[in-house]
């Protein structure tokens, strides 16, 4: 799939085309991030609100534009305003809890991260959970072992339902990745 293929599909909300796009510029944005922000978890934040908002406005999005540009002007207007908030010292939720205006993200068939997830053993799945970041800790263990839906996970860890979704998609990327590279 090419970038512009997948942007189009993202536009009819193709769950495979979010995950290609998370996957092509998650790097670009993340290292733009860490760059500015220089710390790991305040990046990482960052970009999961990036995508977040991006995939929220997809449909805004104008091919007349490059894609990684357009990412990385969301994320920086994303760091502006945390820097504003922090500098006027109200403590804001960042984004709105309309319920009604979030795109919603489809997860109907599961991915390949999902089927080699549930292809593990049980203690080793949980070794291999622990090798993560605790936030992404938290929504596997919110989503698949408290088998919390998306507004669920939202109201307990405080964050958008976009944000949410987005943590997912990269902690279920991740535990793949450990997954994978343990079995080589």
């Amino acid at each position: 799939m090419e970038i512009t293929q997948a942007i189009e599909r993202a536009k009819n909300n193709d769950q495979k085309a979010f995950n290609f796009l998370l996957d092509s510029f998650w790097d670009h944005v993340y290292g733009f991030q860490l760059k500015r922000v220089q710390n790991e978890n305040d990046a990482e934040d960052i970009t999961i609100q990036t995508f977040s908002k991006a995939f929220d406005k997809i449909g805004t999005y104008k091919s007349n534009y490059n894609f990684k540009t357009w990412l990385i002007t969301i994320s920086k207007n994303i760091h502006i305003d945390l820097i504003r908030k922090q500098k006027n010292s109200i403590s804001q939720n960042i984004a709105r809890n309309d319920e009604d205006g979030y795109l919603d993200i489809l997860d109907d068939s599961p991915s390949p991260e999902d089927k080699l997830i549930t292809e593990q053993n049980l203690a080793k799945l949980l070794r291999d959970i622990k090798k993560l970041k605790p936030h992404y800790q938290e929504v596997i263990n919110l989503r698949y072992f408290q088998e919390l839906s998306y507004k669920e996970i939202s109201v307990e860890i405080n964050e958008p339902i976009n944000n949410v979704k987005v943590k997912l998609l990269r902690a279920k990327k991740l535990l793949a990745e450990i997954i994978q590279n343990t079995r080589a």
